[in-house]
């Protein structure tokens, strides 16, 4: 690939206004708008379900729109479909090789389906992806790390502006996944590249992307910077699960609160910041409930939604 200088992200690569897919009367996304500009990063984070891959398909052409508009550098996806996926590469899901075959046999097989490709071309993005010492090995010697930098590699082939990765670092131990952000990132600042990456782990998202869309119930939520993000973190809203002598009372009370809780493992469990936990203690305790434990939890996807949008409601009375 081409190599720039370094980030430009003054080039809008993929536009998406609008968007709407309804299947069987029912609908699975409802107006979602979000841009990816060249030499950045840009996480689509959101739990299982929540209409992530529906949207990559439907960017790759895979499932039609129902209202809305897609676009790659200006190309509609629904009008001028080959020409927005000449700027396009993805892998959605997992990527899809051949396991009797070499990983070079694979890109080889892969680059014959466009004009232009030479097996030059095959060595630049194999060298890219970091493969060079294993590609002419069977592709089911391969582990998953490995494989999907072949995947990504495939994506790249034909030179586009736009990759689109669907949950890239599911079953990844973590030094592949550390590989596959150290790749990306080259990607992004080296060759000038945008990237569109779904994921459901807030963690990776904050060391790998510039910036996130959220997306729950196929409506899209939020959208922050990682700057934002670790602000919001500072906020320190967390899980506690609070056992004591009334359950259903202490539920009812936060109940009344609006706060995000649930009656889980005989005791209940409240979402809400560290220092609004005091004034929850003092008044249990003057409604006459005992308190035997306050256990605190990692935060979980759910509450960094909170964190990261409208933050708690609740109010200590």
């Amino acid at each position: 690939m081409q190599v720039r200088a370094g980030k430009d992200t003054s080039l809008e690569l993929l536009k998406i206004e609008g968007l709407t897919k309804v299947i069987r009367k029912k609908k699975i996304l409802d107006d979602i708008s979000l841009t990816v500009n060249s030499g950045e990063i840009v996480g689509f984070l959101g739990p299982n379900g929540a209409g992530k891959t529906t949207t990559i398909k439907m960017i790759m052409g895979l499932f039609s729109i129902t209202s809305g508009k897609i676009s790659v550098q200006g190309h509609d996806v629904t009008k001028d479909f080959e020409n927005a996926m000449r700027h396009t590469g993805g892998i959605v899901e997992n990527p899809d090789l051949y396991k009797r075959l070499t990983g070079r046999q694979n890109l080889a097989y892969f680059a014959s389906m466009y004009d232009d490709e030479t097996k030059n071309q095959i060595d630049e993005v194999v060298e890219l992806v970091k493969m060079k010492d294993r590609i002419d090995d069977k592709v089911k010697t391969y582990s998953l790390g490995m494989r999907q930098r072949v995947g990504i590699a495939q994506a790249l082939l034909h030179r586009p502006s736009l990759l689109v990765l669907d949950e890239p670092t599911n079953g990844l131990d973590p030094i592949g996944i550390k590989e596959l952000r150290d790749l990306l990132k080259y990607l992004s600042k080296n060759a000038g590249v945008g990237v569109f990456i779904s994921s459901h782990l807030l963690s990776e998202m904050e060391l790998m992307c510039d910036r996130i869309y959220i997306i729950d119930n196929g409506v899209m939520i939020g959208e922050k910077t990682i700057e934002q993000v670790k602000e919001s973190d500072e906020e320190e809203i967390y899980s506690y699960n609070f056992i004591t002598s009334d359950r259903d009372r202490t539920y009812a009370y936060f109940k009344s609160l609006e706060a995000n809780c649930e009656q889980i493992n005989g005791g209940v469990t409240v979402v809400m910041k560290r220092d609004e936990i005091p004034g929850l203690i003092r008044t249990l305790i003057g409604m006459n409930i005992d308190i035997f434990a306050v256990n605190q939890s990692h935060r979980t996807l759910e509450q960094d939604f909170i964190s990261m949008t409208t933050g708690t409601k609740t109010q200590i009375r």
